[in-house]
């Protein structure tokens, strides 16, 4: 039988005379309370972190627009951007690594101060995209330098083989075209916390691993790792075990590049200041122009 509302009508019984029925009337107010705060709650959840693994971030990347090639170093190591450097072998080439932190470069004018390279940031964790990425990558390229891409690694956010994943399918791939250089890893203190990410020596070179393995296996080429002898003696416990199969970019910001990881007999490339001219980020392969091209050839 429908209940009726008005005069006379029947009305259902009051269910907030039962103290059970209070009790469930604060319960339901409760709930309601605590599902406006899932949002604010979940926003500190990273979604780049790989679940059921350990540490677990606190947030999402915060400030990845931030995060360029050796922007963590001048507050960790004594640096001297102004250095002139030297030369360590008889021929080397100058070239530029980018992000949108630089936004529009001036291709032509870097061309004409001899700049034969480039390497553009493409990716960050498993969310970010360099915006300025296709605009640089190809303004390089248009202009006849020999380009790259590098991933921003952040190891406490998700495994290795996701954030190699993320790289590739986003800008890490390769081209077999004599104008494309292999994959880029930039390794280095951690702009959100802990120096190794929270991660000891051991978890480090595992995730390195399947980073490095995974590139190779999705561009067949092995990536060249980035980093300072200084991180890499903090945070993989001076490992040994990618020098003979990953390229090293060593970052100094000084005269010479100074001690090498272990294992590594040489550097080839070398990131001396992140004050040059037009785009701050300057680097040199440690090489001739020929050495340079057969590296984008493989």
């Amino acid at each position: 039988m429908s209940l009726k509302s008005g005069k006379g009508a029947h009305r259902a019984p009051s269910r907030l005379r039962s103290p059970y029925a209070i009790g469930g009337l604060g319960v339901a107010i409760t709930a309601a309370v605590l599902a406006t705060l899932v949002p604010a709650t979940a926003s500190t959840t990273d979604p780049d972190h790989d679940a059921g693994t350990d540490p677990a971030p606190a947030a999402s990347v915060p400030h990845p627009e931030r995060d360029w090639m050796g922007s963590t170093i001048a507050r960790h190591e004594k640096t001297a951007p102004g250095a002139t450097p030297r030369a360590t072998r008889a021929a080397s080439v100058e070239g530029v690594d980018v992000s949108d932190h630089q936004g529009s470069v001036d291709w032509a004018a870097l061309w004409d101060d001899d700049v034969r390279f480039a390497y553009v940031k493409a990716t960050e964790s498993t969310t970010y995209k360099n915006p300025s990425f296709t605009a640089q990558y190809n303004g390089s390229f248009q202009q006849g330098m020999i380009r790259g891409a590098y991933h921003f690694a952040l190891p406490d956010r998700s495994s290795g083989t996701r954030q190699a994943d993320f790289f590739v399918t986003n800008g890490g791939d390769w081209s077999d075209d004599g104008k494309t250089l292999p994959p880029v890893l930039d390794l280095e203190y951690n702009p959100y916390g802990a120096t190794c990410y929270g991660l000891t020596a051991a978890q480090i070179v595992n995730w390195i691993g399947d980073f490095t393995a995974r590139v190779k296996e999705r561009t067949g080429r092995q990536p060249v790792i980035y980093t300072t002898t200084g991180w890499w003696q903090t945070c993989t416990g001076d490992s040994a075990a990618f020098a003979d199969r990953n390229p090293l970019w060593l970052a100094r910001y000084a005269a010479t590049p100074g001690p090498l990881p272990a294992g590594w007999k040489t550097h080839t490339l070398w990131q001396y200041t992140s004050s040059g001219p037009l785009v701050g980020d300057h680097n040199r392969f440690n090489g001739s122009l020929a050495g340079l091209k057969a590296l984008a050839t493989g």
